[in-house]
Parts: C-alpha cells; sequence; structure tokens
C-alpha cells in the first residue's frame, strides 16, 4: 500500500463512521504513523509504506472509527503552540482556552503567585509558566483528580516548567495567598452532557464536564472561596461556557470584586470573565 492508497483508506473509513473533520483526522494519523509531513508526502505520495506503518495505520484508524479522541491515541495536543501530553483522564486542551491564557498574560509580572484551579492536564498554568518570561512567577496547580495531576506533572517535566501540583478538593488542601486565581471549571449543565458528541459524553472525564443542575456548582464556590486566597488587588479569571457570562460576572460582582469583565473569543461568544479582589 502507498501513502495515498493509505490516506485515501482513512478517509474512506472514518466518512463512514461519521467522524467529524475525517480528511484531517485520517492525515493526522497518517503522520503519526509514518512520521510523513505534508510537503514529503506530494513529493512522493506514490511510496510504500512498511507493513508495520500499514497495520498500524489500520489500527488507529479503526480506533478513530469508534470516536475515542484523535488525541488519545496520538497522545498529544497544541496548546498555544507547545505539545502537551493528553490521555482519558483529563479534557483535551481546546483552543478557546487560549483566549483565557491570553489574558493572564496580560497581567503578570514578576514573582507573581499564580493559583490554576481544577488544573487537569495542566495546559494553561504550563503555557503561563512557560510563556511569561517573567523572572521568579510562582505556579500552584490544583485537581481533585490525582490520575489528571500524574498528566500535569509529566507536562511540566516534558516542557521545562516548574510548578506545585496539589490533590485537592477545590481549596481544601490549598495554602497561602495569590496575585492571579485562574480556572477553567467543570461547567456543563448535567442534562446537557448526554446530548454531546460521543469524543467528550464517552471519553473526556464525566468529572471534568458536569457543573451540576446549572453548570454554576464550582463557580459559587470558587468565587466563595478565593478571597480568602487572594491578596487584596488579586484577580479572579474564570474560563466560562458561551451562556454564562451574565451569571458568572454576577456572582463576582455580588462576592465584591470589582472591575468585573467578560470578554469574548475569536467567534464573538462569552469565554472569559474576570475581576479583582478588593
Amino acid at each position: 500500500m502507498t501513502l495515498k492508497e493509505a490516506y485515501e483508506y482513512g478517509q474512506v473509513q472514518l466518512k463512514n463512521a461519521q467522524i467529524e473533520d475525517a480528511d484531517l483526522d485520517a492525515w493526522y494519523l497518517l503522520e503519526y504513523v509514518t512520521g510523513v509531513s505534508r510537503t514529503m508526502y506530494f513529493m512522493d505520495m506514490n511510496r510504500e509504506v512498511s507493513e508495520e506503518e500499514e497495520r498500524e495505520y489500520f489500527r488507529c484508524v479503526e480506533t478513530r472509527a469508534t470516536h475515542v479522541p484523535l488525541q488519545h491515541i496520538t497522545g498529544v495536543q497544541e496548546f498555544m503552540g507547545l505539545p502537551f501530553y493528553v490521555n482519558e483522564h483529563v479534557l483535551v486542551p481546546r483552543q478557546d482556552t487560549e483566549v483565557l491564557v491570553e489574558s493572564v498574560l496580560d497581567i503578570l509580572e514578576p514573582e507573581m503567585r499564580v493559583l490554576d484551579m481544577c488544573t487537569g492536564s495542566g495546559c494553561i498554568l504550563i503555557s503561563l509558566m512557560k510563556l511569561c518570561n517573567l523572572a521568579n512567577v510562582i505556579g500552584v496547580g490544583a485537581d481533585i483528580s490525582e490520575e489528571a495531576l500524574r498528566v500535569s506533572r509529566k507536562n511540566a517535566e516534558q516542557l521545562g516548567v516548574e510548578a506545585t501540583w496539589i490533590h485537592s478538593d477545590l481549596f481544601s488542601k490549598v495554602e497561602g495567598q495569590y496575585d492571579v486565581i485562574v480556572s477553567n471549571p467543570p461547567y456543563i449543565r448535567t442534562s446537557v452532557i448526554e446530548g454531546l458528541k460521543e469524543e467528550v459524553k464517552f471519553h473526556d472525564p464525566f468529572i471534568a464536564l458536569d457543573g451540576k443542575e446549572d453548570g454554576l456548582y464550582f463557580y459559587r464556590r470558587i468565587v466563595d472561596e478565593s478571597p480568602n486566597y487572594l491578596k487584596k488587588g488579586g484577580k479572579l479569571y474564570f474560563e466560562i461556557g458561551h451562556d454564562q457570562g451574565d451569571d458568572v460576572s454576577g456572582l463576582m460582582k455580588v462576592a465584591g470584586f470589582s472591575g468585573v469583565t467578560v470578554k469574548k473569543d475569536l467567534a464573538g461568544l462569552d469565554r472569559v470573565v474576570f475581576g479583582v479582589y478588593i
């Protein structure tokens, strides 16, 4: 089988399985298995793949056809230009969350202390630490899932970032005060999860999706407890669902945060809410 034949096989199989972006996923799997770049492919698409590569590609395509996320097969997702290891114990980092990281990067200063609540893969905190180019910024990531923290520790090691990782039910094991608390908490209403696409509802960890009855459970808890862990003038940043801007900003205003602002993503949807603890 040639590279071209393998790619065409992958496209057909994934389209038949009704995989969104079937052509793209078939390509990513071919690139993952063979190491062939786009340029190399077009220069030599009639090159034969080895029997081992063919078997592995067929296996990967078959797995993807069952709606296992592409990133669970390849084990990596790019986020903020950095490669993050992912598995079934963490949410796959999404481009929407880059808006949150970019917002926090804008206000970081040397020697700030940053807490990433519900850290998951660690992509938010690690990106902040890796990209801020500031001296002595201290990063702490907290998560209730020890399996998720294994992933975040691995990502930190692979990307050369020093941070502290805490196994904690929200703030239960957190100590000290911070200049910034950032969080992308579970925010999907329980009743909505069943209607999500298979890649999400069957393969993302339920605990990382479920925001309870109205999707606001973790926002309430973090907003209520964060003043105990924020310095005066400290900032709280959230990622939110597209329809949660008013609700989350309202919670923050009632709790005494000032300058509460809702920021939109590139699609024009509400994506980030932040405010200052005074």
